[in-house]
């Protein structure tokens, strides 16, 4: 039993990590490297909480936690695009489906659906995005929240 309980902790950090409409979970993005983070707070008078998280590449991403535990959004910023694919989850696909519909471009990434919002651009070292699902957002909550 004592081996199971020691092999728990290096085990945690290779767990999934929650996409949009997911549970939140308290693993780390991609990989366990040395020094990610993860860091909970509560938003006072508020019915969500924010999950901060330091990912491989040096990419800080921000998890919106609804009160049942569902990741309503996410907003990421780094040098390097975050693995969208973890990122927006089973919202993925819609999301691919719509940045082939525009085709290729350097413009920044602006999607707007009624199930989905993706917003994502930057340059070189320099990646800022969100993501929401407009249905979940909890009425207390403006959009120009999700940074």
């Amino acid at each position: 039993m004592r081996s199971v309980a020691f092999l728990l902790p290096l085990l945690l950090p290779l767990a999934a990590f929650a996409g949009l409409g997911d549970k939140a979970t308290t693993a780390i993005p991609g990989d366990s490297t040395a020094g990610a983070a993860v860091v909970r707070r509560a938003v006072p008078a508020r019915s969500y909480t924010i999950q901060d998280i330091q990912a491989r590449g040096g990419v800080a991403v921000r998890e919106y936690v609804t009160a049942d535990g569902r990741v309503f959004a996410v907003a990421w910023s780094g040098p390097v695009m975050p693995d969208l694919v973890e990122l927006l989850s089973a919202y993925f696909p819609p999301y691919r489906e719509e940045v082939q519909k525009r085709g290729p471009s350097r413009a920044p990434v602006v999607i707007r659906r009624d199930d989905l919002v993706v917003e994502s651009g930057g340059h070189m070292r320099s990646f800022r995005g969100r993501a929401y699902l407009p249905g979940m957002l909890p009425t207390d909550m403006s959009i120009d929240e999700i940074r």
